[in-house]
């Protein structure tokens, strides 16, 4: 009895206090599509993109005028599947020094693409890493680059709802450089497909040297979370089929799908 009385006294002995997440203005997930529908230079771009954008001043200057003056972000790269080897952890970014720090370690990932386009893969992955964030932000946001339509995995306006109840904003960078013949309406399809969220916007890429300016303005409308012009969100002007990318693959052998036809 005594012993068990001991033990019961004791259960508490080793808590410690859990140390409060670090409040930060938004949580920021950059989700980067590699799919191989990019070639070589449209890799070296965007990942470039990135890299300018969040060196720049005025990222910077968008970051530290929030209320509490930084963001917390992480980084990866996805197609099929999401590249875990792309990784950047979650970092507080609160000015140049942090900022430089980020840049350097996602410019010194190797590159790397291969096939597929998951974008409902990138967003249930994007979702899940709020839960190992540090940092509590006001805000929460998926940033999702793509240069095509879902086409593998679940369908993609149910991970966008997924997020959204999460009380995730999903934001859209629908890159239209080489668009395919047979899917032209990409920034529709980010539109009506991808996007969401109260204040979520997409803001397309047409081409090759729009990469640096696009990707900077769409990061600083995003930490400082300003009303994105309503041109960024195109009105559609039929409804958009948001299962395209899943009927137009020429090999259904996704188990998500059984019911297409072969």
């Amino acid at each position: 009895m005594l012993s068990l009385l001991g033990l019961l006294l004791c259960l508490g002995c080793d808590a410690r206090p859990v140390a409060a997440a670090m409040p930060v203005d938004v949580e920021l997930v950059l989700a980067v599509d590699v799919s191989r529908s990019m070639d070589a230079e449209e890799f070296a771009l965007q990942r470039a993109g990135y890299v300018e954008a969040i060196r720049h001043p005025d990222f910077i200057a968008a970051v530290r005028s929030g209320l509490q003056g930084r963001i917390a972000m992480t980084y990866f790269e996805w197609a099929g599947t999401v590249r875990g080897e792309s990784l950047v952890p979650w970092q507080v970014i609160d000015g140049p020094e942090s900022a430089r720090a980020f840049a350097a370690r996602l410019a010194a990932r190797p590159f790397g693409g291969f096939t597929g386009t998951s974008i409902s893969g990138a967003l249930d992955f994007g979702n899940g890493l709020f839960d190992g964030n540090p940092a509590s932000g006001v805000r929460r946001v998926i940033d999702v680059s793509g240069d095509g339509p879902n086409n593998i995995g679940l369908p993609v306006t149910g991970a966008r709802d997924r997020a959204v109840s999460d009380g995730i904003v999903v934001n859209g960078l629908p890159i239209i450089i080489r668009p395919s013949p047979t899917f032209r309406d990409l920034d529709r399809y980010y539109a009506e497909c991808v996007i969401g969220g109260p204040g979520s916007f997409m803001l397309p890429i047409r081409s090759a040297g729009e990469f640096a300016t696009a990707i900077r303005r769409k990061l600083i409308l995003e930490v400082s979370g300003a009303s994105p012009p309503a041109g960024l969100v195109p009105v559609a002007a039929e409804p958009v089929d948001c299962l395209k990318g899943e009927r137009d693959r020429r090999f259904y052998s996704d188990p998500y799908f059984p019911e297409l036809d072969r």
